[in-house]
């Protein structure tokens, strides 16, 4: 629960310090009075969004602090998951805001982010204001709380899991049909193109064969002349590398019997000589085997030729990338001739994923046909007791397609006139009549939902004298079972019935209006219950009638 509040430069107020209780809680004041500042600032603790303007004038900076007693709720999952210190007794939430727009957020003192402070916030605090009451026209809010009071989170977790799946699978299916499609139009030049690149016959290595094979054979006399001369330089009897190195080796073998150390000089030279000696005969060889062949050049011509005008048509360069090619239309072909198997396959597989959704929906169904008629029998009482005798309240359940919450739509019917057809909410109930089926949802959902607070923000519009007293009543009960509620109310009924007081009130000093919050003492609070009773000039009777309403 919200044990204590702290505000600082924000809106009108300058320093707020106030402490809160357990059980039910009131807050009156005059209209303006700044009651709308504190649920702002609040709300800033829970995650909404921030407004530079709404830090003081003159000010740089507004802090919004609020600690939270955790103690009698199991929140350590959520911190575990987000690697933050849990101090169940004293959870501390704190929002700063500059002038400058920059906003930040610290959960325990740690820097988080504000969809944490709105995870948190969403645990920890319910606000329920006057346009929350539209919510009740809204088929997901009417859903959901048939859904609360089922207790049926298992059922909705595998339904959502099934769901996701077949709607999955489905896109898939139609996504493959789209391509077959594409693919059958296309079918006939895919089917061309393939077939121009298999009797091609390309082989990954061949295009540098053929290119180093076609410059020899351009080049044959060139190549022919350069080995003849190369052979005539080595081999020629009296000017030849090798007779010249022959001679060089006789000469230093008779100088090797008179000078040992030219001996292996005499060695090396042999050496270069064999080696020389075996060049000699390749180039020879080589010489000999060097002929032009015009049908082959034509051949190596022709190859290469249909190599490059494959790779401009298809704007490859590596034949590596045109088997690439050849392999992907392949595969397209394949899916074609393949595709109504394929297809077929996949059918099934959205089919046989679309009866195990719909089998789940329709345990979901269940649970909220069964929780439907709690729900109706224990509003029904609730709404007798807030004056309405004559009320008659339906949950209407009708199937429909898979959803992502299953395949109901659930429509909440009413009428609080005997005789009246039953017509959904949003057409018939007045803002009174609102207000009591809201308060009554809320009391109902909050014993399933474990909210350490609730805010009512003048839950009582449009409701007065023994309605006003039985709403009370209903928030105090709530109260009671160990959650925190807080009531904003302009009805004295209402504020006779909290077990503490606190009044917001505007004070006027020095040209500069400021908001204030305090707890009443017990006379402090039949005055002010005197004054909601008659106005500015307090009365006697009203001062009477305001202790008769407290001892109740």
């Amino acid at each position: 629960m919200l044990k204590h509040l702290y505000i600082k430069n924000y809106a009108l107020i300058d320093e707020l310090n106030i402490d809160f209780c357990s059980g039910f809680s009131v807050i009156t004041g005059e209209t303006g009075a700044g009651k709308s500042i504190i649920l702002g600032a609040i709300g800033l603790l829970l995650g909404q969004r921030a407004d530079s303007k709404s830090v003081k004038t003159n000010t740089q900076k507004c802090t919004i602090e609020a600690h939270f007693d955790l103690s009698r709720y199991s929140m350590e999952e959520w911190f575990e998951e987000n690697e933050l210190d849990l101090d169940a007794d004293d959870c501390i939430i704190r929002r700063e805001l500059t002038a400058a727009g920059k906003s930040r957020g610290f959960i325990n003192d740690t820097p988080v982010t504000l969809q944490q402070m709105r995870e948190l916030g969403e645990m920890l605090v319910d606000v329920h204001s006057q346009h929350q009451n539209l919510l009740l026209q809204k088929e997901d809010f009417q859903l959901n709380v048939v859904d609360i009071i089922a207790g049926n989170e298992k059922q909705r977790a595998e339904y959502s899991k099934a769901f996701k799946a077949y709607r999955k699978a489905s896109e898939e299916f139609e996504t493959l049909k789209q391509q077959i499609e594409t693919s059958h139009d296309n079918e006939e030049f895919m089917r061309f193109q393939l077939d121009e690149l298999t009797k091609a016959e390309l082989e990954e290595d061949e295009q540098e064969s053929l290119e180093q094979e076609q410059t020899a054979a351009t080049h044959t006399e060139d190549i022919k002349t350069a080995l003849y001369e190369a052979d005539a330089m080595l081999n020629n009897d009296d000017t030849g590398v090798l007779a010249i190195l022959r001679q060089a080796s006789n000469r230093l073998s008779a100088a090797a019997g008179l000078y040992p150390k030219v001996e292996p000089l005499a060695n090396r030279i042999d050496s270069a000589f064999i080696e020389l000696k075996d060049i000699a005969n390749e180039t020879e060889r080589e010489s000999e085997n060097i002929d032009f062949n015009p049908e082959r050049l034509a051949y190596v011509n022709e190859r290469l030729d249909l190599i490059y005008s494959l790779q401009r048509k298809f704007q490859k360069s590596t034949i590596k990338e045109l088997l690439e090619e050849q392999e992907r239309l392949q595969i397209a072909i394949d899916s074609i001739d393949n595709s109504d198997e394929v297809l077929c396959e996949k059918e099934a597989e959205v089919n046989r994923l679309k009866e195990k959704a719909q089998a789940i929906a329709e345990s979901l169904t269940k649970t909220r046909q069964t929780a439907a008629k709690k729900v109706i029998k224990d509003i029904c009482a609730r709404l007798e007791a807030l004056g309405m005798p004559k009320v008659e309240f339906a949950i209407d359940i009708q199937k429909q397609g898979l959803t992502s919450t299953g395949q109901d739509k659930v429509s909440y019917l009413f009428t609080a006139n005997k005789g009246m057809a039953l017509r959904p909410v949003s057409q018939v109930a007045s803002g009174g009549e609102i207000a009591r089926l809201m308060l009554s949802l809320k009391a109902m959902i909050s014993g399933a939902v474990k909210l350490p607070t609730i805010i009512f923000d003048e839950i009582d519009t449009g409701v007065s004298g023994r309605v006003a007293e039985k709403m009370a009543e209903i928030m105090r009960e709530m109260g009671n079972n160990d959650r925190q509620v807080l009531s904003i109310t302009h009805l004295p009924q209402i504020a006779a019935r909290g077990a503490h007081h606190y009044k917001v009130e505007k004070h006027d000093t020095d040209n500069v209006t400021t908001s204030v919050m305090r707890h009443l003492s017990d006379e402090e609070r039949i005055n002010e219950i005197a004054q909601m009773l008659s106005g500015a000039d307090i009365t006697e009777a009203a001062l009477d009638n305001a202790r008769a309403l407290l001892e109740k």
